[in-house]
């Protein structure tokens, strides 16, 4: 609003110039109520257990556990937490006809050393009295995490941004997402194709298409996310930065015989250490 500035304006003319109802000025949204933190916080749980469940078994799931709620409000949870069952594929990036998709590149592709293939998937992260999003970008050999970001809303800035700082550490041969609108923007897909990276994009359906990531998303969420209760978005980003230092560091992996993330991608490309 331009109020402060143009007090002479009357407030009405002012919504009228900013193409705005009156009723938005002095709309301000509702926190969900207490009954719905509560199923979303169990709907997260048992869909990181579950992913497979959709609306009709996590409505089932849910009046186990004695809360007695019909199907459209374990529906419209799920739809506002961007879940849904892995068939077709889970989504929280909704894609955009207005974007291009781009083909699957990894199919047959053995992966032999870090930078050949890099991946990016955005999860829902939940705090004491409301949620964020959080996106990753990984590489595949390693499982090292490049670089990740939290955001409030699903807009695609705060995927930009993770990629504008993985690219500072290196260039991948593919970059592999799925067809989310943040990953299909043309701010996005212009800034891998100015580094010269192929794009590589999950088909509808392929669950197991950015498996790694999705593994990354379950062992941060049990480890960290499952085990607080986040206050506000700066403690949220407090403690996350402190997991992925512990998770690239000091985690060892069986997959990578016994050996951490930081281990396997810097060693194997020739440093021992980030820029």
């Amino acid at each position: 609003m331009i109020e402060p500035q143009y007090p002479q304006i009357p407030l009405g003319r002012q919504c009228e110039l900013l193409g705005l109802a009156r009723s938005t000025y002095y709309y301000q949204p509702l926190p969900p109520s207490e009954l719905n933190l509560v199923l979303m916080r169990l709907i997260d749980e048992q869909y990181t257990k579950t992913p497979f469940y959709g609306v009709p078994r996590m409505t089932a799931w849910l009046r186990k556990q004695g809360y007695r709620i019909n199907h459209k409000r374990v529906e419209r949870l799920m739809r506002l937490m961007g879940l849904e069952a892995v068939y077709p594929k889970r989504r929280l990036s909704i894609p955009s006809k207005e974007h291009r998709i781009y083909p699957y590149l990894l199919r047959g592709v053995n992966v032999r050393q870090p930078d050949e293939v890099w991946c990016a998937d955005i999860t829902y992260i939940r705090m004491l009295r409301r949620f964020l999003y959080l996106v990753a970008i990984m590489d595949w050999y390693s499982r090292y995490v490049l670089a990740w970001e939290l955001s409030i809303t699903m807009e695609k800035e705060f995927c930009i941004s993770a990629l504008d700082r993985a690219l500072k550490i290196s260039i991948p041969r593919i970059f592999n997402t799925d067809q989310g609108s943040q990953f299909t923007s043309n701010e996005f897909t212009s800034c891998l194709e100015g580094n010269g990276i192929a794009i590589s994009m999950d088909g509808r359906g392929r669950v197991f298409d950015n498996i790694f990531i999705e593994r990354l998303w379950r062992t941060v969420k049990y480890e960290e996310v499952y085990l607080h209760d986040y206050h506000n978005v700066a403690e949220a980003r407090r403690r996350l930065s402190t997991y992925f230092e512990f998770y690239n560091t000091e985690r060892i992996h069986s997959s990578l015989g016994d050996l951490t993330p930081l281990e396997v991608y810097f060693k194997e490309r020739g440093r021992l250490t980030p820029r």
